[in-house]
């Protein structure tokens, strides 16, 4: 017998596009496919086991997207990776990498558990590289986990990919909602219920500055302070950025910004303010370091480890559902 030929049983209760899939793996398996060899097309298969063409490019597609193959236009299919010990085949596209968003990549990967090949991409808020990031790896993976941050035309390129293959994470737009499964944020309400958890420390500072310089930063921080502000009688004010002259003693500063926060440490340190004292910290997003810069600073922070465990696990069950990620105030000393 031909060791390339893929051949159907029709008896088989088995889909005859699951069955081209799994004698395809076999052969890879056993060292009858080689990475680079070129398999029999799909109009000869199709011809050979009597089947339509759609149910063939149905089971070269999946095998596609798990990395096994790849299409070369006007040639044909050819083994891209005898690597074939992974159903999942997971493109993560996030919008950056910071010290939050490593503590969810490694729960992530930590609760996957080997059971996936992944990859990672960056669009770095930019929206031609988001595009183009989704249009030349569309049809390359099972999954595809993005953070489509405020990119105004993000759920454009989104809808280019197959609707059961995606998950939406951190950030979700209006124009997405209800559509995809998600674990997402809710900025607005996390930042109000954690100023309101603090709220008897907050009490003893005399006015509160949000440092939002917009941009890449979710509204919902600006909307939510502004909130609790209203709701609580707090003098306060939302500049877009911090300058010396911005530092006054009895104010508390809240940034998402680590750079605002390193310079307002610095500041405190030459000025002789105590932290926690003459000046009230909170920082957003909680990662390792923030426990031990200044004797702790003081987070109002999404649980980043539960976002990547819980996106493993919404993968690994195919659960179709939007999930709202828990968020808390991690009191240190900076209040």
């Amino acid at each position: 017998m031909n060791r390339n030929i893929i051949q159907v049983n029709k008896a088989s209760a088995h889909a005859k596009y699951r069955q081209i899939i799994d004698s395809v793996i076999y052969k890879v398996r056993e060292g009858f496919f080689k990475r680079g060899d070129k398999l029999p097309s799909v109009n000869d298969i199709a011809q050979r086991n009597s089947l339509s063409r759609d149910t063939v490019l149905l089971a070269y597609n999946e095998l596609k997207s798990r990395g096994v193959l790849k299409s070369v236009p006007g040639k044909g299919y050819y083994i891209e990776s005898t690597d074939v010990n992974h159903d999942l085949r997971i493109l993560l596209l996030f919008d950056e990498f910071n010290g939050f968003k490593e503590d969810l990549y490694n729960a992530f990967i930590t609760t996957i558990a080997g059971r996936a090949q992944i990859d990672i991409f960056f669009h770095h808020f930019n929206d031609e590289v988001f595009d183009s990031i989704i249009t030349n790896q569309l049809g390359n993976y099972t999954n595809y986990v993005v953070m489509p941050a405020l990119l105004p035309n993000a759920h454009l390129s989104i809808k280019k990919l197959p609707l059961d293959k995606v998950f939406i994470l951190d950030q979700l737009p209006v124009s997405l909602k209800g559509e995809y499964p998600s674990i997402y944020q809710s900025f607005d309400e996390d930042i109000y219920n954690g100023l309101r958890q603090g709220l008897e420390l907050l009490k003893k500072y005399n006015r509160l500055i949000l440092v939002y310089p917009g941009g890449k930063e979710p509204r919902g921080f600006f909307n939510g302070f502004k909130k609790f502000c209203e709701d609580f009688n707090f003098s306060n004010d939302v500049i877009s950025g911090l300058t010396e002259s911005d530092v006054l003693r009895g104010h508390v500063y809240i940034m998402p910004n680590d750079r605002d926060l390193v310079f307002l440490v610095k500041h405190c340190r030459r000025e002789n303010y105590i932290i926690g004292d003459d000046v009230g910290i909170i920082s957003l997003n909680d990662y390792g370091l923030k426990e031990i810069i200044a004797d702790g600073i003081t987070t109002i922070s999404t649980d980043f480890k539960a976002m990547g465990e819980n996106l493993a696990r919404m993968i690994i069950s195919r659960e179709k559902v939007e999930i709202k990620n828990p968020s808390n105030l991690i009191i240190r000393g900076s209040l």
